[in-house]
């Protein structure tokens, strides 16, 4: 009876077979064990549309099949397949080292069993497993770990590898393993931030981007620590800021009155606060009506025309408060003679409000002082010529 051969090629020497050369195909078998077990094959990958097909040589080391370890080679411009003999049953670490961003799919020579195919960019290793069943060996990925995880364990070094969408512990330590970025968890988190990097002539930004609409930025400094921004321009909305940080920290007179003198704003050490140029509160025009309103704290100082006689409303406008001044210039229309009536909360002389001038076109000016109760009298000019 003649001998015959495995699926990886190894002789069964039937019984009285081979006299005499029972030691040289021992040997050989062992060889192609050792082979299979442990050999690496440099295999170069057809740029063509022919798959590139790995045999199986029976009872002979020269079988591309019959390595353990498998490094794909060359330049492809497309993509291409690897396949595998039928009926073979083994396990393969397969290295993708060819040039070029094209797909590499290992599969069965024949039939439609399950392929492993390397991405275009993916130049790395996979463990493979060929199940052997006839006419339809399906190649599998034999992943590392019940979900493909790789768990490591003591310090490793990972150079140049791509994570995706990694999970991080509490913190991300520096090259001597002190603490670099500490991480909160939030179990609800829909906002977070983004950092990009940036070209040539361009900034890298921070950004806060999530699930709401608006997201803020929150820095909280430790303690009484302060956030620091460094030398340099702060840019707010396009517009660069050239103050220093000591200008900027104007909430105290102490600090104020360090201010360069040709600052707008300067104090001195007894509380004297000095502007260097005028003080402009713009004129607003009041609505006229039966009931005129006036919001003193948008539009302290006002101007109104009158068209008939009106009723002067109490001075509306969040946040008045004891020692604002207000100024209102008063106009008579064309026809001339109006009056106005003033509510109770504006204060006169005696308790007499003022008669307005009664030619046409004329105005009178009016002024006021708050004390938090009323709005009191502190002057009045009367017939202007306002053109």
């Amino acid at each position: 009876m003649a001998s015959t051969y495995t699926d990886l090629g190894l002789e069964l020497m039937a019984t009285g077979e081979n006299a005499g050369t029972w030691g040289t195909k021992t040997n050989a078998n062992l060889s192609l064990i050792e082979q299979l077990t442990g050999g690496y094959l440099s295999q170069a990958v057809t740029d063509s549309g022919t798959p590139t097909a790995l045999t199986i040589a029976d009872g002979a080391l020269t079988g591309t099949a019959q390595q353990r370890v498998i490094e794909l080679t060359g330049t492809i411009s497309g993509a291409r397949v690897v396949t595998f003999p039928l009926l073979t049953e083994n396990f393969y670490i397969i290295k993708n080292s060819t040039s070029g961003t094209q797909t590499v799919q290992l599969k069965a020579v024949s039939g439609s069993g399950a392929t492993v195919t390397f991405s275009t960019t993916d130049k790395g290793y996979k463990l493979i497993y060929l199940d052997g069943v006839a006419t339809n060996t399906g190649v599998y990925e034999a992943t590392v770990g019940a979900t493909g995880d790789v768990t490591l364990t003591g310090t490793q070094t990972l150079t140049n590898k791509t994570l995706t969408d990694p999970k991080i512990g509490t913190k991300i330590l520096d090259v001597n393993g002190l603490e670099l970025l500490n991480l909160t968890a939030t179990g609800s988190a829909v906002n977070e931030l983004t950092l990009a990097n940036a070209a040539t002539g361009a900034n890298p930004t921070l950004s806060a981007t999530g699930g709401d609409t608006n997201v803020g930025i929150t820095l909280t400094p430790k303690g009484t620590g302060e956030i620091v921004i460094a030398a340099g321009n702060l840019n707010y909305g396009g517009t660069a800021v050239t103050a220093t940080g000591a200008e900027l920290n104007y909430s105290d007179l102490a600090t104020l009155g360090t201010s360069a003198a040709s600052k707008v704003l300067t104090a001195n050490a007894n509380n004297l606060t000095t502007i260097s140029g005028a003080m402009l509160n713009t004129e607003d025009t009041l609505t006229d009506a039966a009931t005129i309103t006036w919001n003193v704290v948008n539009s302290p100082v006002a101007f109104v025309t009158l068209g008939g006689n009106r009723t002067m409303a109490a001075p509306s406008g969040t946040g008045a408060a004891a020692g604002q001044f207000i100024s209102l210039l008063v106009k008579q229309d064309g026809t001339g003679g109006r009056t106005i009536t003033w509510n109770a909360v504006y204060e006169f002389p005696s308790d007499t409000a003022p008669t307005l001038t009664a030619t046409a076109n004329l105005g009178d000016i009016f002024s006021f002082r708050y004390n938090g109760s009323k709005w009191l009298l502190i002057g009045q000019t009367l017939a202007l010529t306002l053109s």
